[in-house]
């Protein structure tokens, strides 16, 4: 048994994965699938980096310098290999009002702070409380999130230029029709086909790069005037250079700044450390929570000096990843890469290759990230987490995912605690070792929410001058169950009763006042505590 449960703790608690290869060792094969799926994952980073820059209303190479920069650090020395950092557009949504208020310098101060409050969440290992995120919220944050990277895609169905010139994805612009609509969505059908048959062919190519490089390879052969990367912006520059942001260094800029640093931070920690969950699944890996928030926080604070918009984990980039074999840190390193000589040599290139291919390859990305299983079961699993489910993905898609998150947090813990609280019930008998008492054992635990009820369970007026009340079967969790003790303990003294308390810990002997000395000591007393600290292993408030 306590091998077992020794095991079970360091399953739980596992030092982050910093292995450069995977248990088969170093293998050709190995690094060429780590490499191919690196290709493929920057070629799709690409119009991402610079339409969230768009969004956030600053210039393309601020976000292509941010998907390096974040990129190439998080996959040195983040919790979880296979995850694939960069822009996003939950952290461009916030960035843009700043941006547009004081300029893009007060944006990488932001981010330079930003990525501080990330590291000292990182060493206050606070990124273990995302183990407190609920699966119906779970569940209801890739569908949400599925949903959002498909709008996102839509905008590539507009008029090249649209997204730029209206600031963000989804306003204004001119939508393709006629002929252009047909050809696009014939080569976003052509790619998704070729990445569902690929993997029936050959896994030599990842299917999403082969589906990538025939669809560019067909438009380019055949001359088709249809939208391509280059039409989005020019993505050629240099290396990125050490910029120490341009800003007055006193109180008045840290007020400015400091608020959407913490949004900033909240946000892109929640995102990542639910994508590293999301990865770990799916590659059998635990741990590295907080690992992963001081290597975002790093990662931002580098970027923040380099002129780059900061970032976090992307979801729809890490499924590419995961999904094309990508296993290592090699990957991501080789995303990072890549996308550096794509910005250095093989911009014209690279502008060559048609949007449609990168749309198909991001919708293949939605079908496989959506949990379609979750539509089967929300008429099996209990009502409140169906709606928790439902409540999460819709806040997501009008909201953004860290509010959703928190949202279905709390609607899930209050949930938690109403059911609790209607577990409170007590069974009425006469004592069998005193004449003429009578015997309350209660069942269910007491804590706030339970402790009105608790005091309703007591008839003081018409039971007998001996009472006693046996906690037994129950457990006392918070100083407001101490406080209901008392109260019902001063409601039969006022009566001129004997209230007797039984099996309650020596914790609750200390700090009951006015009904300690009713306790009945046994031998068989609990001996767990109350009100100490909150243990996110079980979830129980003072559990140990």
């Amino acid at each position: 048994m306590k091998r077992a449960l020794l095991a079970s703790f360091a399953e739980r608690y596992a030092k982050p994965d910093l292995r450069w290869m995977p248990d088969e060792g170093f293998t050709i094969g190995r690094l060429r699938i780590e490499l191919l799926s690196g290709l493929t994952v920057a070629l799709a980073l690409v119009p991402e980096a610079v339409a969230f820059a768009f969004v956030a209303g600053v210039h393309p190479l601020v976000g292509l310098y941010a998907a390096f920069l974040v990129g190439l650090i998080t996959a040195l020395i983040g919790g979880r290999p296979g995850m694939i950092s960069g822009a996003t557009g939950a952290l461009a949504v916030v960035m843009v009002a700043l941006v547009a208020e004081h300029g893009v310098e007060y944006l990488f101060a932001t981010v330079v702070l930003m990525g501080l409050l990330q590291i000292f969440a990182g060493v206050m290992q606070w990124g273990k409380f995302i183990r407190l995120v609920p699966h119906p919220v779970m569940l209801g944050f890739v569908n949400g999130l599925a949903i959002v990277i498909f709008l996102a895609q839509l905008t590539q169905f507009k008029v090249p230029g649209s997204v730029e010139s209206t600031g963000h994805g989804m306003g204004g612009g001119e939508w393709l029709t006629g002929l252009p609509l047909m050809m696009m969505l014939g080569l976003v059908a052509l790619t998704m086909a070729i990445i569902w048959v690929m993997p029936k062919i050959t896994k030599v190519i990842p299917a999403p790069l082969a589906g990538i490089g025939v669809v560019a390879g067909l438009v380019i052969a055949m001359g088709l005037d249809v939208p391509r990367v280059g039409d989005m912006a020019s993505i050629q520059g240099g290396l990125p250079s050490l910029h120490i942001p341009m800003v007055p260094l006193n109180l008045e800029t840290l007020e400015i700044i400091l608020p959407y640093a913490v949004i900033l931070a909240a946000i892109g920690l929640i995102e990542s450390l639910l994508t590293l969950n999301l990865v770990g699944e799916m590659t059998g890996k635990r741990g590295g929570a907080s690992q992963e928030c001081i290597a975002q926080g790093v990662a931002n604070t580098v970027t923040g000096f380099f002129g780059g918009m900061g970032g976090c984990a992307m979801i729809g980039q890490s499924m590419i990843n995961v999904k094309s074999g990508g296993r290592t840190r090699i990957a991501g390193i080789a995303a990072a890469l890549f996308l550096l000589i794509f910005i250095l040599f093989a911009a014209p290139v690279i502008e060559l290759i048609p949007l449609a291919a990168l749309v198909g390859v991001m919708f293949m990305v939605v079908i496989g990230t959506f949990a379609w299983n979750s539509l089967t079961i929300l008429r099996k699993v209990p009502a409140t987490d169906a709606f928790v489910i439902l409540l999460v993905t819709a806040v997501t898609v009008y909201a953004d995912l860290a509010v959703a998150v928190v949202v279905g947090v709390i609607v899930s813990a209050l949930a938690y605690a109403w059911n609790n609280a209607r577990r409170i019930h007590a069974t009425e008998r006469e004592s069998h070792t005193e004449a003429g008492a009578k015997v309350y054992e209660i069942h269910g635990p007491l804590f706030f929410g339970s402790s009105d009820g608790f005091t309703e369970l007591f008839d003081v007026e018409n039971d007998p001058d001996t009472v006693i009340v046996d906690f037994n079967d129950s457990r006392v969790v918070d100083q407001s169950a101490l406080q209901a003790i008392e109260a019902i303990a001063g409601r039969y003294e006022a009566a001129g009763k004997v209230i007797k308390l039984r099996h309650l810990s020596r914790d609750c002997h200390k700090l009951l006042k006015k009904a300690g000395h009713l306790i009945v000591d046994s031998d068989d007393d609990p001996d767990y505590e109350i009100a100490v600290d909150y243990d996110v292993r079980t979830g129980i408030l003072g559990g140990h």
